[in-house]
């Protein structure tokens, strides 16, 4: 798929979600938040749910979470436009509470769309409510920084960086973790450079220069 195809898909899927009515967080909204990136970047970065400065914006991880998520890319040479991010739902819960179900199952075809059209090398999730979606069953705590093949992707699960908000000694945790991104891409790369039928992703062809070289 090209670059223009898939800006083209996420456009769309952007559309849908801004005129969903599937679940009654659209009653309390300002905007939704489907997400935003690069559509070619081998890396896909999915958080749980839009906080009120998201909602604000439209935009994911903008308020102090995202500030920190910033400077964790940029600690392995990547600005946040060079990734896409975005969340397991795409409207604000009230208050800010952890997303329900029928919330998540709301949403759920729309995240699996943005997956296909990126098609990612990648999946980084944040949180557990995006570690749930592809690792059930499993405590973020035992398995973090711990990558795994689900189904043709890598799944590296980390914890959400808000957590190192609230808990400051998970600060140096989530900072190891996301020390090993650049092995792990280089790791799914090989992986996909073994099966020619499955040629990997492309790439903006001029990178910025603080690119890492693995993207």
């Amino acid at each position: 798929m090209t670059k223009e195809e898939k800006v083209e898909q996420l456009e769309a899927i952007n559309a849908e979600v801004a005129a969903c009515e599937k679940c009654p967080l659209h009653q309390g909204r300002t905007h939704t938040v489907p997400g935003e990136g690069n559509p070619n970047s081998p890396l896909l970065f999915i958080g749980e749910a839009p906080g009120f400065h998201e909602d604000q914006q439209g935009r994911p991880f903008v308020g102090a979470a995202g500030q920190f998520l910033e400077s964790l890319l940029r600690s392995i040479g990547v600005s946040r436009r060079q990734v896409f991010i975005a969340n397991v739902i795409k409207c604000r819960p009230p208050d800010n509470r952890d997303p329900e179900a029928s919330e998540v199952s709301a949403c759920n075809d729309y995240l699996d769309r943005q997956i296909a059209a990126i098609d990612p090398l990648v999946i980084v999730t944040l949180g557990r409510y995006s570690l749930n979606k592809f690792i059930p069953g499993q405590r973020i705590s035992r398995i973090h920084g711990q990558p795994r093949r689900v189904g043709n992707r890598t799944v590296m699960p980390m914890y959400h960086p808000a957590a190192a908000l609230h808990r400051g000694s998970l600060r140096r945790e989530i900072e190891a973790d996301f020390a090993k991104i650049p092995d792990v891409v280089r790791a799914a790369r090989q992986l996909v450079h073994e099966q020619p039928d499955e040629p990997p992703p492309t790439i903006d062809p001029t990178p910025p220069p603080e690119q890492l070289s693995l993207l």
